[in-house]
C-alpha cells in the first residue's frame, strides 16, 4: 500500500511533497528520477524487506501459517513489520530532509500498523481494511487540503478496490463485519488526520 500511495501522490499530486518536482528536474538517483528512486527504496523497504522477514519466521517455525489466521500467528509478524516500518520512518526523517512531508506521511502508516500490532494482541482487526482506508484517507485528506480536484479519478478508483477487498475478506470468513468496519475506521482517522492537519 505505501507504493501505491507514493506513486498516486507523486505522480498525480506532487505538490503535496514541497520540492519534489525541484529535485526530480535537477537531481537523479543512478539512471531514475528522484521520483522512480524514492519509489523503488520504498518497495523495497516496506514490501520486499517485511515479506522475506515474515518468510523466514514462517520458515524457522515460529509461526504456523502465511495467511496468519489466529492472533498467535499475527503478533510476531506485527512486531517485526512495525521495527521495520519504525526504521523506514526514522530514515526518511533524517536522512530524505529535502521532503519532510515522505517521513510525515511514512510516520502515520508506521502508527496504523503499531495500533493495529497492538490491538491484535487482543482482538483480530483487519490490517487490510486499516491498510487501504488509510490510503483512501491519505489522498482524501490531501485533496482537501490542497483542494487538488485531480486526485479525484484516483480517490474514487482505491474506494472500488477497497470495495472488493473488503467484501472478499469477509466472503473468506477472514473477518467479521466488525473487524473490518473497526480496521477502515482506524485507517481512516490516523490518515485523514495527519494529512489534514500536519501535511
Amino acid at each position: 500500500m505505501p507504493t501505491i500511495l507514493y506513486s498516486i501522490i507523486f505522480y498525480v499530486a506532487p505538490d503535496a511533497i514541497h520540492n519534489l518536482e525541484l529535485f526530480n528536474g535537477a537531481a537523479r538517483v543512478g539512471l531514475m528520477s528522484i521520483k522512480v528512486g524514492l519509489l523503488l527504496l520504498i518497495f523495497l523497504q516496506t514490501f520486499v524487506v517485511p515479506v522475506i522477514s515474515i518468510y523466514f519466521v514462517y520458515r524457522l517455525g515460529f509461526i504456523q501459517s502465511l495467511q496468519m489466521q489466529t492472533l498467535k500467528d499475527r503478533r510476531l509478524p506485527y512486531l517485526i513489520t512495525v521495527i521495520i516500518y519504525t526504521f523506514v520512518t526514522a530514515f526518511y526523517t533524517k536522512n530524505i530532509t529535502q521532503f519532510p512531508e515522505v517521513a510525515l506521511i511514512m510516520s502515520s502508516i508506521t502508527f496504523s500498523l503499531a495500533t493495529v500490532a497492538f490491538i491484535s494482541l487482543y482482538w483480530k482487526i483487519s490490517a487490510h481494511a486499516v491498510g487501504i482506508s488509510g490510503a483512501v484517507g491519505a489522498l482524501l485528506g490531501i485533496a482537501i487540503r490542497l483542494k487538488d480536484s485531480q486526485l479525484l479519478f484516483p480517490l474514487l478508483l482505491l474506494i472500488i478496490i477497497a470495495g472488493f477487498l473488503i467484501s472478499a475478506r469477509l466472503h473468506l470468513n477472514a473477518h467479521t463485519p466488525s473487524q473490518v468496519l473497526a480496521g477502515v475506521l482506524l485507517g481512516l482517522f490516523i490518515s485523514i488526520m495527519v494529512t489534514i492537519f500536519f501535511l
